[in-house]
């Protein structure tokens, strides 16, 4: 039995951990409840703790106080959704207890996990029993105790994962969601998931091997039709940049002409990552902006031809080379403050990330329901806010504490407008009052704001489930109104009538309809009279929102 661990062995321990949780994680994630499509909790908290797998990779800490360290600072920053974020501060807690330590014992370790559960505990407003929570805390209570009985990681590791396994059964009753679904909490199962990894990495089992990355990676052209190649050119290029230079226009012109854009940018130059059909014209509007240094152009249908048919799809040599430097750039330095009050608002759509840069927002972070954003992603976009002060609208219940994350991590002042819907962010921006000296003030206004509107949304189900007196069936179409199931159907005009009917209810005198990426133009159209014959003392607006999951996000003041 190992009583004792070192700094190499705790890493043993978080990698096999990681390990586990990502080839669990589509087991951990059909214990959601909600049937809608969103940001899962195995999901979340896998990329969540595979950031810290690549950066132990990259050291080898000799004490465990290093290997801890280095650990819960990248949970920090790679930490997505809910789930994530606790999973962090979990670990965050049991970095604080082991500082210094060259080594820990039994003892040490359940201090280390006592101290974790305070951490989280501590940061979550309204601690609710029956999740991650409860599963932790009693897990560490055990460890704690069975610290005293026999000084050794192991025995305690493993009377931990005894005692949350216990807990995690009791979670059905503990919470009458999950009892009425018969599953036990997601975020307690996936915290079991990894303690019990790092336990079987103590006893010497080889670490599993994952098959299929949770991260993103490079198109699989085997598992693609060529009619799904929206754009043929695969363009990647280096500019040394101009001084005082700023490449925005850019950002926003390649937008226009491609998808799949990614641009990193350092005080030196940028490189561009963008799927086009006319990558001249790309390189060519670049050139405006620096000096042309390196540049790389694929055809991605003579590569899926090639693949298809069995040979090696060609690439440029350097191809691999540039995708890596892509990859590993180093965030860049703060954005001088330009001004006092500047903003950052979470959404996924150019429509949304429009409305929302016409009220004035400075940095739009893409992300949203199914693509929660980590904290890296919140700060790096933080740090180019040209400002003092960033209030960052996250504008989504499951994004609230990541970006909660990035106060103190920066030298920004950040302040966190607590909006879980686009049009409460939205909302939030149009009753901005900057003539105030206290930004708190201006925070609590924008929040207070935020509360007055009602967010409608409709989506589809996106697993079978009995969820709120509704028998919902995979492929139904949904009605939300403030985040909690209105209406089922299959089909949407009926939904969209309903939640006409319930605007006129609620006297909207204002009905903006943001319509989704796979919604026409006359469909919105259709869905903009029903309101309007239903609503006809509201004033009715249609936005091309362009976001993803929702079909319809509606805005009802």
């Amino acid at each position: 039995m190992t009583d004792r661990i070192s700094g190499s062995a705790f890493k043993q321990m978080v990698l096999f951990g990681a390990a586990c949780i990502t080839i669990e994680r589509e087991a951990i994630n059909d214990l959601n409840v909600f049937p809608v499509p969103d940001g899962d909790t195995g999901t979340n908290m896998s990329l969540t703790i595979q950031t810290a797998a690549t950066e132990l990779k990259k050291n080898q800490p000799v004490s465990v106080s290093d290997a801890a360290s280095i650990t819960a600072s990248a949970l920090l920053r790679g930490a997505r959704g809910n789930s994530g974020v606790i999973l962090s501060l979990l670990f965050r807690g049991m970095s604080k207890h082991l500082k210094g330590m060259e080594e820990a014992d039994g003892v040490r370790l359940a201090g280390a996990m006592k101290e974790g559960v305070t951490t989280a505990y501590g940061a979550v407003m309204k601690p609710a029993e029956g999740t991650v929570l409860t599963v932790s805390r009693l897990a560490a209570d055990r460890a704690a105790e069975a610290a005293q009985e026999c000084n050794s990681v192991e025995y305690v590791l493993q009377e931990a994962i005894r005692a949350g396994q216990e807990t995690l059964a009791q979670t059905i009753d503990m919470n009458p969601v999950l009892k009425k679904a018969g599953v036990v909490d997601a975020g307690g199962k996936g915290y079991l998931v990894i303690l019990d990894g790092m336990l079987r990495a103590l006893r010497g089992e080889a670490i599993p091997e994952v098959t299929g990355e949770p991260a993103e990676s490079k198109a699989d052209f085997s598992a693609l039709s060529e009619e799904e190649i929206t754009f043929t050119f695969d363009t990647v290029f280096i500019v040394r940049k101009w001084e005082n230079t700023s490449i925005e226009p850019l950002r926003a012109y390649l937008s226009t002409i491609g998808d799949c854009l990614v641009i990193g940018e350092d005080d030196e130059a940028f490189k561009v990552h963008v799927h086009t059909d006319i990558p001249g014209n790309a390189l060519t509007e670049a050139q405006k902006y620096g000096t042309l240094e390196l540049a790389k152009i694929e055809n991605m249908r003579t590569q899926y031809e090639a693949v298809a048919a069995g040979r090696k799809a060609q690439s440029t040599d350097d191809l691999d080379e540039v995708e890596r430097e892509l990859e590993s750039m180093e965030e860049p330095a703060n954005a001088p403050a330009e001004k006092r009050y500047g903003f950052l608002a979470v959404c996924a759509g150019e429509g949304l990330a429009t409305a929302f840069r016409d009220l004035g927002v400075d940095r739009i972070v893409s992300g949203g329901q199914t693509m929660n954003p980590s904290t890296e992603a919140i700060l790096q976009e933080v740090n180019r806010t040209p400002s003092e002060v960033v209030f960052i609208l996250p504008n989504n219940k499951n994004i609230i504490m990541a970006a909660q994350q990035c106060v103190g991590l920066t030298d920004k002042q950040v302040i966190v407008v607590p909006t879980a819907t686009v049009p409460q962010g939205i909302t939030a921006m149009m009753n901005v009052d900057l003539e105030g000296d206290d930004p708190q003030a201006i925070a609590e206004a924008m929040a207070e704001a935020a509360q007055a509107v009602t967010t409608a949304q409709v989506t589809y189900a996106a697993r079978n489930s009995d969820f709120d007196g509704f028998a919902i069936n995979e492929g139904d179409y949904l009605a939300l109104e403030d985040g909690k199931l209105f209406g089922t159907d299959r089909s949407i005009e009926p939904l969209l009538a309903k939640l006409a009917e319930d605007a006129k209810a609620r006297s909207a005198e204002f009905v903006t309809i943001f319509y989704g990426e796979d919604v026409t133009e006359e469909d919105a159209r259709k869905a903009e009279a029903v309101f309007t014959d239903t609503c006809p003392d509201a004033e009715v607006s249609v936005l091309a929102g362009g976001q993803p999951v929702y079909y319809y996000i509606v805005s009802i003041e």
